[in-house]
């Protein structure tokens, strides 16, 4: 229409005529959606706040805020506002699970089977920082998360004699074959308790997945986005993550409730199958 009126004089009528379109499609203003860019600016907010999660997990939320909402249309604005996470890297499948595996020995209720494991990140200074997670893999709960220069057995028996105080002792307890896991202090406060340790075979950090999937986000979301000055920053920031993780991230494998809601809604029989 620009060329039609401009460079070849034609008049509004005329041109609307040529191309076959209405002469009310040249008066159109567009409305401000204003509500639109409300929930534009909370998408940003909560991306902000809940790094690497999708649309869904945003639907979710805002749903949770009261906001009567579709997820094709969130879905929209997420990709419009450049939201959109990398692709994650396809990692290639492997096949095979031994008798001990996440895959194999599924956790039935809560308190049936909790996993453990290690993962280490540094300060600004380059000193060593070891973080140690706890997990109930029914609920999905971080029943522990702690962080040390250095930890061993010793810590991990008064970590799991305090976890026992809090909230009894489990079925057994998924890891894998590090040190700190088969020391002897260890096996003596599982036997005491009638625990079964349920150990990965050797090189397959997969059979413990519910553990490697916390230590996989825990760092893409927290500990890589963060520099820690000194250990006392990264137990308090810590601290605050476990929190996070359990009263406010939602979790699609439960329904994307919390683990603290979906942990509430088990009430006192812990045995209640999901």
């Amino acid at each position: 229409m620009e060329h039609l009126r401009g460079e070849w004089r034609y008049a509004e009528r005329n041109a609307c005529r040529l191309v076959k379109q209405s002469r009310s499609t040249q008066r159109y203003e567009a409305r401000i959606d204003y509500e639109e860019r409300r929930i534009r600016k909370r998408l940003h907010e909560l991306a902000k706040k809940h790094p690497g999660s999708g649309y869904r997990r945003m639907t979710r939320l805002l749903r949770r805020e009261g906001m009567k909402i579709n997820k094709k249309r969130v879905q929209r604005l997420w990709r419009e506002e450049g939201l959109r996470n990398p692709p994650r890297k396809r990692r290639k499948r492997v096949r095979g699970h031994s008798g001990n595996s996440c895959a194999m020995k599924r956790a039935e209720y809560k308190n049936h089977v909790w996993c453990w494991d290690f993962t280490m990140d540094e300060t600004s200074e380059g000193r060593r920082l070891k973080w140690f997670s706890v997990m109930d893999e029914f609920t999905r709960e971080c029943l522990a998360l702690e962080v040390e220069r250095r930890m061993t057995a010793r810590d991990v028996v008064a970590i799991l004699t305090w976890l026992e105080a809090k909230r009894g002792a489990p079925g057994a307890i998924r890891s894998d074959n590090g040190p700190e896991f088969v020391a002897r202090a260890v096996g003596k406060w599982l036997t005491a308790r009638k625990v079964g340790p349920l150990y990965i075979a050797p090189g397959s950090p997969w059979e413990n997945g519910y553990s490697e999937s916390f230590n996989s986000r825990m760092k893409a979301e927290f500990a890589d986005r963060e520099v820690f000055g000194s250990l006392m920053e990264a137990k308090v920031l810590g601290a605050e993550y476990k929190r996070y993780w359990n009263q406010e991230r939602l979790h699609s494998g439960i329904g994307y409730k919390t683990p603290a809601e979906f942990a509430a809604e088990l009430g006192p029989d812990s045995a209640t199958l999901r």
